[in-house]
């Protein structure tokens, strides 16, 4: 099997090159200037001398102007690294493959998504049996040069005729919606502006649909404006926009948000209203067709409901009343209040992740120690047995409307690249229909999990995942990943870039730290708002596992993570330099008191907490990286990553934490900023771009780690 390693060790021979950042002089950096800005907080002064930065780049010459200078840096100390051309050829090799989702059944249609290899985006298909060659659907490449527009959500009709879609550009939360017919590919005129997250519900007649969006921003501010006063509109095709139908909106309570259901019957409208990313909602209900008042069946935020399905009156939910780990109950739909609810299936110690209701069974995802587990019941909650995975790993999917006797669902794991099974639910057999042709063999590779104790003795889980044979010596180029936040659960998934990391002899390693979903409801509040610095200290405790178990060591040790993972590592490299080899935070949120005056920032509140409040303020100045890095420290070598047109964490927390820790910086290790254009917080970015970014990344981690040493 071809191996990049060698290749790019050869290479380092002859161009002389891994030679170490601590021999080479400091960067020069742009001159960023300072403002006079201070903020008081609870009887507290707080500088914030780089508050000019917050401007949009599209909007402020001057940002602009210095993030160019920023970039020139960067490209200047990338592009001289010799190995990236082969670490890049090696990335355009093993994504060139063939890419299947699960496909879905509508009308007698099977959809799915392709994507060839090194397409930009990938098509969507439909076909006659979910096996067969399918027809081009939509094709967002070639609609942008610079392969940019993406597609979101889509959602096809009752009857399989026409299809409603999301188009993104530059990845952008902003969509627009359009509308074809299935038939013939043609396009209606129907187009709705300023939608976020679609939530397109068809009528079941499919003459027009629900869906969600918000009011038009101020000119300017697309990109950063607070997304506030969302409504529920219903679209009959072929009128303008301005004339639909409002169905839900609260006025009132601007900062909520909504999702919308119809219950497979067409008897009843299900409302989830949420007030943050936190997942405890309230939930309202309505007869398909009434107007008026909805019945308010919860009608607070102490626990999460997530619809599943109906059987006449009976409203299925997932919850975690009374439950950490959730279970399923059902409620009356003309009865409001928890205490009706009766009991379906009880909590177990795994954490139940999602159901779904089809063939008259309740299909069961269950994370069992960070994998899944998939068990069916009656629609009583007798046991029917489970699904019989193809391994330990990864399983999504088992959607479907409630009468299917078929569904489909995906199977992966670190070194295991995705397949696509067809699960019949009349004879509980799985067939395996798509398995993907990488160049990349499982059988060369493994991946262990292993338990360590974080600083307050919590066991915290964690996959350690390279190349069979590797000699634990400490030398090992290691990358840990991590996340912890927003009740998110990091299960094992196969990626090219894992793939290649681990092809150039690294070690990839995945704590699943508190604050995600891993162990249920209490694992998330045990690393939210003042008790997030659980989640630093997991991290922590984990790269000190991964050195004591001769992994790796910390001049081999780079930590990695976006978004809040981007808020971790941050986080962690300001409390701890002395730790890591490198650091690369991505997207992330890093000025800890001012992230919820930007865009989608006010729903995190439930998660991180807010300045205005004492104690919270606490937390957030103690950890927030962008005000945590002193002067005076040799930081490791980091490269930060964002990009213009993020508009969920806006660019600026990258800019601002990129300011301060070069002014910071003692040493001579780099401080690099590298930003990408048009391009969003990460979903829909092009093939090429993800290729060029990964690049980057691993030429700079093979210098900065001295892998060619």
């Amino acid at each position: 099997m071809y191996r990049i390693a060698s290749v790019v060790v050869a290479m380092s021979i002859i161009a002389g090159a891994g030679v170490g950042f601590a021999k080479e002089g400091p960067l020069t950096y742009p001159d960023t200037r300072r403002v006079d800005q201070v903020d008081e907080f609870h009887g507290q002064q707080v500088p914030d001398p780089y508050r000019w930065l917050e401007a949009d780049v599209r909007e402020s010459d001057e940002v602009a102007e210095w993030v160019a200078a920023e970039n020139d840096v960067a490209r200047a100390y990338l592009d001289a690294i010799p190995q990236r051309d082969a670490i890049r050829e090696r990335l355009t090799k093993l994504w060139d493959y063939q890419r299947y989702s699960a496909p879905s059944e509508e009308g007698g249609r099977y959809f799915y998504w392709k994507n060839d290899g090194l397409q930009d985006q990938a098509v969507l298909y439909w076909a006659d049996s979910y096996d067969g060659d399918g027809q081009v659907l939509i094709d967002p490449n070639g609609r942008a040069e610079d392969g940019t527009v993406s597609i979101g959500q889509t959602a096809v009709s009752e009857n399989g005729r026409l299809i409603a879609y999301c188009v993104k550009e530059a990845g952008s939360d902003w969509s627009v919606i359009e509308v074809k017919r299935v038939d013939d590919g043609e396009k209606l005129p129907d187009r709705l502006q300023w939608v976020r997250w679609g939530n397109i519900v068809w009528n079941s007649a499919g003459t027009g649909f629900y869906y969600s969006r918000y009011p038009e921003p101020p000119p300017g501010e697309q990109y950063q404006a607070s997304t506030v006063d969302q409504k529920i509109h219903f679209h009959r095709l072929g009128q303008p926009q301005e004339d639909d139908e409002l169905v839900f909106e609260l006025p009132e309570e601007p900062t909520h948000s909504f999702w919308i259901a119809r219950t497979d019957d067409d008897k009843y409208l299900v409302l989830s209203i949420g007030r943050s990313t936190d997942p405890q909602n309230k939930v309202y209900v309505r007869e398909v067709g009434a107007t008026g008042d909805w019945t308010r069946l919860i009608d607070d935020f102490d626990n999460e409901f997530s619809f599943v399905g109906n059987i006449g009156d009976r409203l299925y939910f997932v919850t975690d009343l009374d439950a950490p780990t959730k279970r399923l109950i059902t409620l009356p739909a003309d009865q409001p209040g928890r205490e009706h609810a009766e009991e379906i299936v009880g909590a177990v110690e795994a954490t139940l992740e999602s159901v779904s209701l089809l063939d008259g069974k309740l299909i069961c995802q269950y994370l069992q120690d960070v994998a899944s587990r998939v068990e069916l019941f009656t629609t009583e909650g007798d046991p029917l047995g489970d699904v019989d995975l193809p391994g330990l790993g990864s399983a999504n999917g088992f959607g479907g409307e409630q009468d299917a006797t078929e569904t489909f669902y995906s199977f992966t794991g670190y070194v295991t690249p995705p397949s696509i099974y067809r699960y019949d639910l009349r004879t509980g057999e799985s067939q395996l229909i798509r398995a993907p042709q990488v160049d990349f063999d499982p059988e060369q590779y493994e991946s262990t999990q292993a338990f360590y104790n974080s600083a307050d003795g919590t066991r915290v889980p964690i996959i350690v995942s390279h190349r069979k044979g590797l000699v634990r010596d400490g030398q090992n180029p290691t990358v840990l990943y991590g996340y912890g936040g927003f009740n998110i659960s990091l299960t094992p998934q196969f990626s090219v870039t894992n793939a290649v990391w681990m092809d150039m002899g690294g070690v990839l390693a995945v704590p699943n730290l508190r604050g995600g979903g891993e162990y249920g409801e209490s694992w998330h509040t045990a690393g939210k708002q003042v008790n997030k610095q659980n989640v630093f200290d997991d991290f922590i405790a984990a790269a000190e596992w991964l050195i004591a178990e001769k992994y790796t060591s910390t001049p081999k040790l780079a930590i990695s993570g976006g978004s809040n993972g981007g808020l971790l590592v941050g986080a962690v490299e300001v409390q701890r330099p002395d730790l890591f080899g490198a650091c690369l935070p991505a997207v992330g949120v890093l000025d800890m008191l001012r992230y919820h005056q930007f865009t989608a920032g006010h729903f995190w509140r439930d998660e991180y907490g807010v300045p205005e409040d004492a104690a919270q303020f606490a937390a957030l100045i103690a950890y927030s990286p962008y005000h945590n890095a002193k002067p005076g420290v040799a930081y490791p070598p980091t490269m930060i990553t964002t990009a213009d047109t993020d508009d969920r964490v806006v660019p600026m927390h990258s800019f601002k934490f990129a300011a301060a820790l070069q002014a910071a910086q003692a040493g001579d290790a780099p401080i690099l900023l590298r930003v990408e254009t048009r391009a969003g917080h990460g979903a829909g970015t092009p093939t090429s771009k993800l290729i060029d970014q990964t690049a980057d990344k691993y030429a700079f981690l093979w210098k900065v780690l001295g892998m060619g040493e």
